[in-house]
């Protein structure tokens, strides 16, 4: 899929953009020829590189070279076409992790999210359609807020979806698909890091309430998604993994385990969802298994191209379904490092 391509990875200084730059370079013989890390942060940027070369304490000059490099870094903005331009010219392969993924952001600062989670992908699809790139693919990351969006970053992240599928019409020598997961294990902003603080601290741990439950989605997998839908996907497909949920209680009361710290309900926040949906009762009726995954088939009709053999997924899927026991969630915790007696590493974003 990659071997000797030019692979740029918008947002790439996201905790999704490390792991999937740490697999990309682990792929030894079949490893791209280059993987652009394309983001507006020189911070993180600088962070990124001195891991990738393994120095300890460096100065800014580290940056020289930059362009000879395997993963080389490039300022930028999602928003600014000149940019993006810029950045694709010579890629073969694009995942678009430029988002503002934060809900009550988005909710307070709306033209910015429209501005970064819409603006951002059209300026993708525009610039391979008017400069004639010669693009093999690109991937859209998307988010469970978008199946039945209810507030403005799952609205934001819906309208991307249907820029990159509507532009395999318009610019048919590129295929355009996209990814769709939930909550991230572990990711900024998540439960888990704020459960351990507040456990650390003696309590109480937050809860906005008992019925909410979520996926339990580790950062491999979303990157396993990524890869098995540039791998299989056909055009204007959305792939969707098939991962455990459980009771965000039971999460909290595995992470407290024996300690003397209390639960606190607190009600439910503005835009948050009970239950995380990831394929909707509409949508369902043109879902199909296809191994781990759940796929997405446009409506489109001109990008129906295949006849599926098995039958609809017919049914919402939701984090509701089939959730995990007190002990599997433990379990799946433990199996990740994520317990308490584990230190969970953020520079910014986590970096599992």
């Amino acid at each position: 899929m990659f071997e000797n391509k030019t692979v740029v990875i918008t947002g790439g200084t996201g905790s999704l953009g490390k792991v999937l730059t740490r697999r990309l370079l682990s792929m030894n013989e079949r490893k791209p020829k280059k993987i652009i890390i394309f983001s507006r942060d020189e911070a993180k940027q600088h962070f990124m590189r001195v891991e990738y070369l393994e120095k300890k304490k460096v100065t800014d000059e580290v940056i020289y070279r930059n362009f000879e490099q395997l993963l080389e870094f490039r300022i930028g903005d999602i928003r600014d076409y000149h940019s993006v331009c810029s950045v694709l010219r010579n890629a073969d392969v694009v995942i678009n992790a430029a988002a503002l993924k934060q809900v009550p952001s988005c909710e307070y600062f709306p033209y910015e999210a429209v501005q970064t989670n819409i603006t951002g992908p059209e300026n993708i699809v525009r610039a391979i359609k008017e400069q004639d790139f010669k693009i093999e693919t690109v991937v859209g990351v998307s988010t469970d807020k978008a199946c039945k969006p209810i507030n403005v970053m799952g609205m934001t992240k819906a309208i991307q979806e249907r820029i990159f599928i509507t532009a395999n019409i318009f610019v048919p020598h590129t295929r355009f698909i996209c990814v769709r997961y939930g909550n991230v294990l572990a990711s900024r902003g998540s439960v888990i890091p704020l459960f351990h603080e507040q456990i650390r601290n003696g309590g109480p741990v937050t809860i906005t309430t008992e019925d909410m439950t979520r996926f339990l989605l580790p950062l491999e997998k979303a990157v396993d998604t990524i890869f098995a839908a540039i791998k299989m996907a056909e055009p204007g497909e959305t792939f969707i993994p098939n991962v455990p949920a459980s009771r965000i209680t039971d999460v909290a009361k595995a992470l407290i385990g024996n300690r003397d710290v209390n639960i606190e309900i607190t009600g439910i926040r503005p835009g948050e969802k009970i239950h995380e949906i990831l394929v909707s009762d509409e949508e369902a009726w043109h879902t199909y298994t296809r191994g781990d995954y759940y796929v997405i088939k446009s409506m489109l009709p001109e990008l129906l191209k295949t006849e599926e053999k098995e039958s609809p997924l017919g049914k919402e899927y939701s984090s509701s379904d089939s959730i995990m026991t007190l002990k599997e969630t433990k379990a799946l915790l433990k199996k990740h490092n994520l317990m308490i007696n584990h230190e969970i590493i953020e520079e910014g974003e986590v970096l599992r």
